[in-house]
Order: structure tokens, then C-alpha cells, then sequence
């Protein structure tokens, strides 16, 4: 199923974000993470793969293995990393002969040697993806912006334009502050933009993860994470465990809200997935119920 139309039925839509297994792993563990996810009945399963697209060719078997196997919508992401038009095209014929018609359109994090190619922003490839093949394509918006842009505003001008080379799906990076999210929200609907935007979700796991994340995207930090990093840092399962609270109360703020959806980046732990779906499934039925 095409993703926009997932959106048209079934707001707000629940997904989960996978990555393949390093190359020197086989990648058939990626498949008990996939056994253990199913039975949440996701709306869609996005599929990342490594820097420089290091397994991007393990991106298009298991977005196949998801849709024909699974029963369950994939969206392979896609990099300007090292991109010529050629090898895009290549891969795009590949997914459409495994029948994946969804794709994330990102420029990507740049390896050291690696190179943006023929392709210098995400917009240049959502274009080429809408020119060349019938796709729908999500991208990557920043509720407290891209951390290499200016200004916010700034970052929303170019999201704009993102949407106006065909966008059909935005899907946030990961963010714990509810009240920029809809700070931020307010600010681009103002500006007419009504493509869905889908909340992105990462719970908190280990105080390293949090630095990590945090110093990839910028991500602000709420003094009650700060206070629960604080508190349980010296427990690795009671900090999991407030993680894990944490991110169900933000979820269930969000749906509260009428957040089109929530995309919880599971960094392939479907146990803390299955606990987080547990907490909200009562809460996402009634407002599922209140919306049809």
C-alpha cells in the first residue's frame, strides 16, 4: 500500500524504524527483531541501512522480505551519500521489482571520503524519485531544526520546498520536547502545508545513547530527562525502565493532541516496541474509534 494512503485511512498511523545488521553480521538477525515486531501490527516498517549506504542492498531484501513475507507496508530509505543518477535508478528499479513502493528520501550523514555525488539535498532526490518511478516518498522534517541550518525559520523555508518537489509524508526526527513539537507544528501548518507529519520517538535507553543522539541531531534535552538520566544512570534497567515511561507519556500526550502518527525508532529492541504499544493500546483504539 502506498503510504499517503495509509494516512487517508487509518490516522493516527503507528510505525517502526529497523536497521539491517553491520556487514560482518548475517542478516538473518535482523529477521527475529522482524517475528518479534509483527504481531504489533504496525502501519509501516521503515528500513535504514549504514553510512554510505554500507547495506543498502540489505535495505531492498528486507523491505521485500517485510512486504511479501510479512504482510506489512515497507519504506526503504534512501541517501544523496555517494549518489549518482545511475545508481539511483538502478536501485529504484530494484525496489519496484520487489513491489516496495515507498521510500524515505534523505541526504543523509556524510562517512569521512564519502561524497553527496550527483545529488546535493534531499529535495534534488524526492524530485528525481517522483520523475522516475510511481513511489510515494516520506522525508525528514526537524521540529527544532536541522543542525546545520541558520535558523528555524530557515529550516522550514527548505521544508517547504521539500514538499512542493513532491513529498508525500514527513516523519520528524527524533525529538523529547512535546511543546517544540508543537510550537513548530503550528508554524508550518500556518504556511499551509498539510502533508501528514509523524512524530518521531526514540525512548531513552542508556545515558550514552542519549549523549549520542543528542550530538547527531541536537536535539534539546528536558530537565525531567535530565533529572531521570540523573536518578537511575547507575541502573541500567531502571534508566531502560523511566525510558520507556517516559516516551508512553509523550506518545500519549501526542495522540492527545491529533498527532497524524508516531514513528518510534526501536534501534531493533522490539521488547522495549512491544512494552511501549502495550501502554498505549487502549488509548490508540479510543482515539482510532473517535476519528472514524
Amino acid at each position: 500500500m502506498k503510504i499517503s494512503e495509509i494516512f487517508e485511512k487509518n490516522k493516527p498511523v503507528i510505525s517502526f524504524e529497523i536497521f539491517p545488521p553491520k556487514q560482518t553480521t548475517s542478516i538473518d538477525s535482523i529477521y527475529s527483531t522482524i517475528d518479534a515486531l509483527a504481531p504489533l501490527s504496525p502501519d509501516f516498517i521503515s528500513v535504514t541501512y549504514g553510512a554510505g549506504g554500507s547495506t543498502r542492498g540489505n535495505t531492498v531484501q528486507i523491505a521485500s522480505v517485510l512486504k511479501n513475507k510479512y504482510n506489512i507496508t515497507p519504506l526503504a530509505h534512501l541517501t544523496c551519500v555517494d549518489g549518482t543518477k545511475e545508481s539511483m535508478a538502478q536501485i529504484l528499479q530494484e525496489l519496484e521489482d520487489e513491489g516496495v513502493e515507498n521510500i524515505l528520501a534523505l541526504r543523509g550523514d556524510l562517512p569521512e571520503g564519502a561524497s553527496l555525488g550527483e545529488f546535493h539535498y534531499a529535495n534534488d532526490l524526492v524530485s528525481y524519485i517522483k520523475e522516475n518511478g510511481n513511489f510515494d516518498v516520506a522525508a525528514a522534517c526537524y521540529p527544532e531544526k536541522h543542525i546545520e541550518a541558520l535558523t528555524l525559520d530557515d529550516d522550514i523555508t527548505h521544508l517547504k520546498h521539500k514538499i512542493e518537489c513532491g513529498t508525500d509524508v514527513l516523519i520528524s526526527q527524533l525529538f523529547f520536547d512535546n511543546e517544540a513539537f508543537y510550537k513548530w507544528r503550528d508554524q508550518v501548518r500556518s504556511l499551509g502545508i498539510q502533508t501528514p507529519i509523524v512524530a518521531g520517538i526514540m525512548p531513552i535507553t542508556s545515558a550514552k545513547q542519549l549523549e549520542r543522539m543528542v550530538t547527531l541531531c541536537g536535539a534539546s534535552i528536558p530537565s525531567t530527562i535530565q533529572g531521570l538520566v540523573k536518578a537511575y544512570n547507575h541502573n541500567a534497567q531502571a534508566l531502560k525502565e523511566a525510558g520507556i515511561a517516559y516516551a508512553t507519556m509523550q506518545i500519549i500526550d501526542l495522540l492527545a493532541s491529533g498527532v497524524d502518527g508516531i514513528h518510534l525508532y526501536t534501534m531493533n529492541q522490539a521488547d522495549i516496541a512491544k512494552r511501549i504499544m502495550e501502554n498505549i493500546r487502549g488509548i490508540n483504539y479510543a482515539v482510532k474509534t473517535k476519528r472514524a
